[in-house]
This record gives C-alpha cells, sequence and structure tokens, in this order.
C-alpha cells in the first residue's frame, strides 16, 4: 500500500530567532519548539521573502514573490490567475485545511471569513470568523492588550480555537493525505495570554546586543525617519523591558503549538512538520522597532524548523541558506507532486535530507509598501536585497544603498557600500539581483536598479534596457501564451524582443 502523504505547516506571526529557546536564547521559555527542534533539523539561516505579514504569507503559500503574485503590500490581495498551494495539492487530490490567519484576501486585518478555493470550507477559520463568535463587548476586548492584566481563559483566545481546529482535523483525518496549515496571530499584538504566561516575565529585560547601539550615521535615510529621535539616545541607558506582554504571549503560543504536535504524535507521527513565521521584529535594535522597510537580519533572518521522521535527521542543525520561496515546490515534491514552472523556488527536498548540504548559493528579499491603507509606515519603499553565505546587498532605490559582511560584522553595524576593497563583491551581488528581477519578471524592474551611485560600469539608461520579453507559463491552469508577433504559441517564454 502507498504510504500516505502528509504536512503540517505551522507558522506563528513576528518571531524573531532569539525569541526561542533553541536559538540560543535560554531566558525563552519555549520548551515545544525546543522539543521540536531537538527531534527535528534547526535552521539558522532561513528568510523570509518580505519582512511584512501579508506579503510574506503570499510567497509563503503560492510560491512566488509578492512582486510576481500582487500582494506586495498589507491588505492587497493575491491576483485573480494566482494559485495558492492549497489549490494546486487539491486539484492533485489532496485534503487541504487552513485555520488562522490569512492575509491575503484584500480586506482589512482579520480578512472576509470566506474560505478561498482548494481549501475545506469545514475548517476555514481566519480572524473574522473568530470576530464572529464574539459579542462587541468581546470584539474590543480581544484588540486591547489591557485585557491582559484579566486572568484570560484559554478559550476565550484565538490561539486555543485555532489549535482546537487543528486538533479536530487531526483527530478525523489523521489517516490520510493532507496538507493542513494552522497559522497563528500570536504573538503579534495585542499579545492576549493567560496570566500564567504573563508571570513568566515580570520584571524582565531582553538582552541587548551591539545593534542597540547603532546611531545611523551611514545607514539609509528612512531608517533614520523610522527612528524618529531614537537613533539619538543615549544607548547606554536604554532598557528592554517593555517587552513582558510580547514575551508572554510567545511563550503561550509555543504551548499552543504544543498542543497540536501532541495531535500529530498521536494521529499522525509519519507527518513532515514545518514550523516557521512571517517575520521578527526590530524590539530597538538599529534604533528602529516593529518591521518593515529595513533589511536587518532581526526581521528577515527567520526560525524554520523542520521534523519528519524516516526524512530529516533529528537534533540537527543546518547553516544552509534557505527561503520561504522554496516551501510550496519542497511540499509538492514530498508529495510526488511535478513542481510547475510558474513557481520562482526550488525542492528543498535534499537539504531536509541532508541538512549539511546547500540548499541556495544566495537567497532574494523584496519590500514593496507596508499597507496599502495606511499613509504611514514610511509609504511606497522598493527594496530588493541578495544575501549570499557571507555578504548581503540591499538596495533601497529612493535613498541609499547598504552592503554588510555578515561573518565580521554580523551585527550590521558597518555599511560598506561604498568601500573600494569590496568593489567586486557588491557588483556580484548586484548583477544576482537584477538578473533576479529580469527573471521573475518584477514588474519595477528597468536600468534605475542598475544606475547606482557606486556602480562605475553601469550601463547609460536606454529605453529597452535588456531587450527582452517575458512571459508567463502557467499552464496547469491557463493555455500557453501567444507571441505578439505571430499570434501562435509561444516557443520560448523568456527571449529578446
Amino acid at each position: 500500500m502507498k504510504q500516505k502523504k502528509k504536512v503540517v505547516l505551522i507558522m506563528t506571526d513576528t518571531q524573531r530567532k532569539d525569541m526561542l529557546g533553541c536559538y540560543g536564547n535560554k531566558d525563552m521559555k519555549t520548551p515545544c519548539l525546543d522539543k521540536l527542534a531537538a527531534e527535528g533539523v534547526r535552521f539558522e539561516n532561513a528568510y523570509t521573502c518580505q519582512p511584512v505579514c501579508g506579503p510574506a504569507r503570499s510567497a509563503l503559500f503560492t510560491g512566488t514573490y509578492p512582486h510576481s503574485n500582487g500582494s506586495w503590500g498589507n491588505s492587497m490581495a493575491l491576483g485573480d490567475n494566482v494559485k495558492t498551494v492549497g489549490q494546486r495539492l487539491a486539484d492533485n487530490g489532496i485534503h487541504c485545511a487552513y485555520m488562522g490567519k490569512w492575509h491575503l484576501d484584500g480586506g482589512d486585518y482579520f480578512g472576509f471569513g470566506r474560505c478561498p478555493e482548494g481549501w475545506d470550507e469545514n475548517y476555514w477559520y481566519d480572524m473574522k470568523c473568530y470576530l464572529d463568535e464574539l459579542s462587541e463587548k468581546d470584539r474590543v476586548r480581544s484588540r486591547n492588550a489591557r485585557t491582559n492584566e484579566d486572568d484570560l481563559d484559554e478559550s476565550f483566545l484565538y490561539g486555543h480555537r485555532v489549535s482546537n481546529k487543528a486538533i479536530d482535523f487531526l483527530d478525523k483525518h489523521g489517516d490520510e493525505d493532507f496538507l493542513l496549515v494552522v497559522s497563528y496571530d500570536e504573538p503579534h499584538h495585542p499579545f492576549l495570554c493567560p496570566r500564567r504566561f504573563i508571570d513568566m516575565y515580570k520584571g524582565y529585560e531582553f538582552k541587548k546586543d551591539p545593534s542597540i547601539w547603532d546611531r545611523l550615521d551611514d545607514k539609509p535615510v528612512h531608517h533614520k525617519a523610522w527612528s524618529g529621535d531614537s537613533f539619538k539616545n543615549d544607548k547606554d541607558s536604554v532598557k528592554l523591558d517593555s517587552y513582558a506582554y510580547f514575551l508572554a504571549c510567545n511563550s503561550y503560543v509555543d504551548y499552543e503549538i504544543g498542543r497540536v504536535v501532541e495531535a500529530i504524535e498521536k494521529n499522525a507521527p509519519d507527518t513532515l512538520v514545518i514550523y516557521t513565521t512571517d517575520h521578527g521584529d526590530m524590539m530597538n535594535s538599529h534604533s528602529i522597532s516593529g518591521k518593515g522597510p529595513a533589511m536587518y537580519q532581526e526581521i528577515i533572518n527567520i526560525p524554520f524548523i523542520v521534523k519528519c521522521p524516516g526524512l530529516a535527521p533529528s537534533g540537527t542543525a543546518s547553516e544552509s541558506l534557505l527561503s520561504h520561496i522554496d516551501v510550496v515546490p519542497t511540499i509538492m515534491d514530498y508529495m510526488g507532486i511535478d513542481i510547475p514552472k510558474i513557481l520562482e523556488g526550488k525542492s528543498n527536498l535534499e537539504v531536509l535530507r541532508n541538512p549539511g548540504s546547500s540548499a541556495n548559493n544566495e537567497i532574494f528579499v523584496e519590500f514593496g509598501r507596508y499597507e496599502i491603507d495606511h499613509d504611514g509606515f514610511g509609504g511606497f519603499q522598493p527594496i530588493r536585497c541578495c544575501r549570499d553565505s557571507r555578504y548581503k546587498l540591499v538596495i533601497n532605490l529612493l535613498t541609499t544603498d547598504e552592503l554588510y559582511d555578515l561573518k565580521e560584522d554580523p551585527y550590521e553595524m558597518k555599511n560598506l557600500i561604498d568601500s573600494e576593497d569590496h568593489e567586486k563583491t557588491r557588483n556580484s551581488l548586484h548583477d544576482r539581483i537584477l538578473d533576479w528581477m529580469n527573471t521573475t519578471r518584477d514588474p519595477f524592474r528597468g536600468y534605475y536598479w542598475e544606475r547606482r551611485p557606486w556602480r562605475k560600469d553601469a550601463r547609460d539608461a536606454t529605453w529597452p534596457y535588456t531587450g527582452m520579453t517575458r512571459q508567463r507559463e502557467n499552464e496547469e491552469y491557463e493555455p500557453r501564451q501567444l507571441d505578439y508577433s505571430t499570434g501562435l504559441e509561444i516557443t520560448e517564454a523568456h527571449r529578446r524582443k
């Protein structure tokens, strides 16, 4: 009998690597995720595709970058012709269920409460579904961090109800081929959790690292605008003691994840379990807070843990470069389904089997806009970033650029963008960004990304730029596209115009 293929993808919202004990911060009380790491592979160099909630999810659940799928800012829906992993797997006979934060329907923070194509509507449970269960009074309470002053019962919390849905699915469908996505809003604001978790962090001060002392002297001007006056503060006296609720909620969501993992072990112990988050939080590193138009490690280098008995060796750590863009093709490969041409990542199954092998020579991260509903958060900030095994180049189209040596300067304190000693490295990373933008049909691509002040050999600005035409290949769902010049089917998707 053919072995059933089962995948559970668990994700949180706003979780730095150093908010997990297994990533080295022993002050963090995350026993369930620490156990998952001990029984699987912990990846040190995994990256989101954009450090904002919606766009990060758009890449994670479609296998295409935000600039390709249309969701390059919060409250911007996926394109009508963009297929999620749920749609692709359901069309191949896989039972797919999703409960938790979605953020991809173009609605507000909570969503529309409507189940998208491909997912089991009996289990669909986005944040609008949760709010619909509450009275008006409790809706307001559910959005206020001060509600933590009550001794909250777990049954009130969104995370608990998401876990309940996941456990029910595993109890009833654990013997099927399935993809189950469990997407927590926690530990994102409003940080609600039972008091026992808050008590764990009373009076706790998060440890400072050297990035706290960054005064942004050689950094882009939009970082200073984001910082306000924070970069002028006396850094010696700065205390990271205002995160008690955030860290308490972090331990709470670990507890909820533990409930789901326990149900996996009971009902489907041979499941491929993937845990990650959408992005981190600056927490005053580099004199800024939250997440947004920056490519610092604190918000783009995210936790990523995989457990799969018989596939991923337990208790191992990997330095391989991983990207969320590779999650969909990896799941499809694991399920034995052909990987579509339109996907922009690749399968990492071999790296799961052999964590010492290399997944990617480089990874790419981008930024467009924080949220279309808001005038603030920096507005439109087009950014493209490439990171290889040592260096990171950040092209901030509207301001100035950045280059960091992550081996010699892991806290990204010194911007090397104008260093003549690093010209060859910088230009090589730059060429890779330009090639990536072209091959992924980035709608924002053009000569202006090449003509940076430090790029001495940049080509002159020309209207045709590369002279290439690049068309979509989404032939599982669309006819093959036609050549403008002949009206016949294209023979090559990428060709000289």
